[in-house]
């Protein structure tokens, strides 16, 4: 059946060339007709070809950015240990009551954000089960590029303290840890944003999606 289904989708349009040939060359009808009529298959043919694999190239662009989002919200949201916000929380433990009161700002900002991409997860998992690739991708992709552009904030905003103020060793060692597995996410999805700019286009950039900057070592810093 499998093999059947192929032979429809894939091969309809050599079969109906040749059986369009060896009817016409039975019946004797017009070279001129004949050759007009291949030629109008043949485009059609190719046409449906090109559009197919548009449509797959989508479907693959589409569940890499699924997994993308995925593995944004798994590794750097809610409770993990490399989290921005699991990072800034160490800096309580700095004697420096003005960088506690950014540090309990930037927790409310950790449950907005949290609540946001939660959510979006959930849509980008719901929504490409109904394959229409065409309708959500760029929304989704627009989404996951704002998320993260306000998250670099945050690591932007710790790595400048960082830059200013001694903060304790292994909360140095945390953030740069982090800095690795977050550039990698970064090189993923501006590969994923420069191959959706070659099948389906999009106004962002990819150098838009920024990468973190390591904290150097200080001498002193405990």
């Amino acid at each position: 059946m499998y093999i059947f289904r192929a032979l429809v989708k894939w091969g309809w349009c050599p079969i109906l060339i040749t059986a369009l040939a060896a009817a016409g060359f039975i019946c004797e009808w017009p070279a001129e007709a004949i050759v007009t009529a291949l030629v109008i298959i043949l485009v059609i043919g190719l046409v449906v070809a090109a559009l197919g694999a548009r449509e797959k190239e989508l479907e693959r662009l589409s569940l890499q950015l699924r997994q993308l989002a995925g593995y944004f919200n798994r590794r750097f949201m809610s409770d993990s240990s490399l989290s921005i916000f699991a990072i800034i929380e160490g800096l309580f433990k700095v004697d420096e009551p003005k960088l506690w009161e950014w540090a309990r700002a930037c927790d409310m900002s950790r449950r907005v954000i949290n609540t946001w991409c939660g959510s979006f997860v959930s849509r980008v998992e719901s929504d490409i089960r109904t394959r229409r690739f065409d309708i959500y991708l760029h929304t989704y992709l627009n989404e996951l590029w704002l998320v993260n552009s306000h998250y670099h904030e945050y690591i932007t905003q710790f790595c400048e303290i960082g830059e200013r103020v001694e903060i304790p060793r292994e909360i140095r060692d945390q953030y740069n840890r982090f800095v690795v597995e977050y550039n990698a996410f970064v090189q993923d999805f501006r590969d994923n944003i420069s191959e959706l700019k070659k099948v389906a286009g999009t106004e962002i950039e990819p150098p838009s999606v920024q990468f973190a900057r390591e904290l150097p070592e200080i001498k002193g810093v405990l």
